[in-house]
């Protein structure tokens, strides 16, 4: 077998980390934490109101600022995202022989939309929903609420997650479009 030339065998562990970075980011693959809201949507107001959970609009907000996104009151903000309607539901979707729930899923929804200061709508209202499913036991009654806890978690951690995914894609060339799109539709209803 020839010989590999030194060069060439120092060069072979970088080329490997550059060839699987390549592929990482190919596939989609973020390192968790790291936002995916482009820096066109700065600075930006989050709107959540009382009625939705505290730890779902605290999430959002968290990881937009992990993102390196401007977080501003609604006065002095750009661009304002809207979540609204938070539902969580709960439903049997197993039973035993004796007419007892075995499974359940946990499902939960919310209603976003991204507009402008002027309140020019750039992402129409959208529903995000998410859901899991998990094994009920009657013997072991606090465990399972506990488990069934920590579910509800992590689904308004994964919503909080699709809110995000939704914005990635918010360009300034895409923001210029949308608005210019609005603008014509309502020259084009305000004609005679």
């Amino acid at each position: 077998m020839p010989s590999v030339p030194f060069f060439l065998k120092a060069l072979r562990l970088p080329l490997l980390a550059m060839l699987a970075t390549a592929t990482l980011a190919g596939c989609g693959f973020q390192l968790r934490g790291t936002s995916p809201v482009p820096a066109s949507l700065q600075p930006l107001a989050v709107d959540c109101p009382d009625s939705l959970p505290g730890r779902f609009c605290q999430s959002v907000r968290d990881q937009l600022r992990l993102g390196g996104i401007d977080l501003q009151d609604a006065s002095s903000a750009d661009y304002v995202l809207r979540l609204r309607s938070y539902q969580q539901d709960r439903r049997a979707s197993a039973i035993t022989a004796q007419a007892a729930a075995a499974e359940y899923i946990l499902r939960h929804q919310v209603t976003m939309e991204l507009l402008t200061a002027d309140r020019i709508p750039l992402i129409a209202a959208t529903d995000l929903t998410t859901s899991e499913t998990y094994r009920y036991d009657e013997t072991n009654v606090l465990a399972k609420q506990r488990e069934e806890e920590e579910l509800r978690q992590q689904l308004g951690d994964r919503l909080a997650q699709q809110v995000l995914f939704r914005l990635a894609p918010m360009s300034q060339e895409r923001i210029d479009a949308a608005i210019a799109e609005y603008e014509t539709s309502q020259k084009q209803a305000d004609a005679p």
